[in-house]
């Protein structure tokens, strides 16, 4: 009886323990964005940050002939344009819907809601940086595709990696062994990291918009994250209506423990 009840302790204790790594994780880099976006934003005023972007774009513009036309083969520009597609706010809203009524439908209250205010705060967050900097784009005869605001910082790049950055920790919850969580988390990113580098090859933007956009994407989806874990122990704290239902993860006790534990947030 001693035995069980020691194991169950420090069952719970492991899993507090790596509920608080990962909140120490998220807010890390979260830090991490806000700081790398505040330096690409000092040097892109600068000399040395504005060649760099004048570098990238003429090395994937070589054909001087055809200023218009990016490097590689008629199906990379093809397949460039069909992957952009997947940062932009058309794709997002859509998937975004579908998402959240599925969620929904699960009752899961708290990370419906969390997930529409990130993506809605988003958006708010990239048309407001890109009107305090107004950056202009790049020349309009090396644009691939059609643009209509200002460049700096790339909203596609930011609001692809807040979704499926977002969405990869949510379905981390859904699978139980490690390996299928890295695997979520890392399409997530894998996905973020393609739309970025599209906007660079199709000349929609310069490489630092790109990368302002991911550090301040990540920043912010692991800000939203980091609320989700505040509030989801607040409210279960009180048995607040806010919140998730169990997830079947959630209710299935660990191997040779009397319960499952559950310590954790929502998104």
């Amino acid at each position: 009886m001693r035995f069980a009840s020691t194991k169950q302790f420090f069952t719970r204790a492991l899993t507090l323990a790596r509920a608080e790594f990962a909140a120490l994780t998220a807010l890390l880099v979260a830090a991490v964005g806000v700081m790398t976006f505040i330096e690409v934003a000092d040097d892109m005023t600068e000399a040395d940050g504005q060649a760099l972007d004048h570098q990238v774009l003429a090395l994937l513009r070589p054909y001087a002939d055809d200023p218009g036309r990016p490097w590689g083969p008629w199906w990379l520009e093809e397949a460039a344009a069909d992957i952009t597609s997947l940062g932009g706010i058309s794709v997002l809203g859509l998937f975004a819907t579908i998402v959240v009524l599925f969620l929904l439908s699960q009752r899961k209250w708290l990370s419906s809601l969390l997930l529409t205010l990130g993506l809605v705060g988003g958006v708010l967050l990239s048309e407001g940086l890109k009107a305090v900097f107004e950056r202009e784009r790049p020349p309009a005869v090396a644009q691939a595709v059609e643009t209509i605001n200002a460049s700096f910082p790339s909203g596609h790049a930011l609001l692809a990696t807040v979704f499926y950055l977002s969405i990869g920790v949510m379905l981390t919850r859904a699978f139980p062994r490690r390996r299928f969580k890295m695997f979520v988390l890392g399409v997530g990113i894998v996905l973020a990291i393609l739309v970025g580098l599209t906007r660079i090859y199709l000349g929609a933007h310069w490489a630092s918009d790109v990368f302002a956009g991911w550090a301040v994407g990540a920043a912010w989806a692991m800000a939203l994250w980091l609320v989700a874990y505040a509030v989801a122990r607040f409210q279960k704290a009180r048995a607040a209506p806010l919140q998730d239902a169990p997830s079947p993860v959630d209710e299935a006790p660990l191997a040779g423990s009397a319960e499952a534990p559950s310590e954790d947030g929502a998104i």
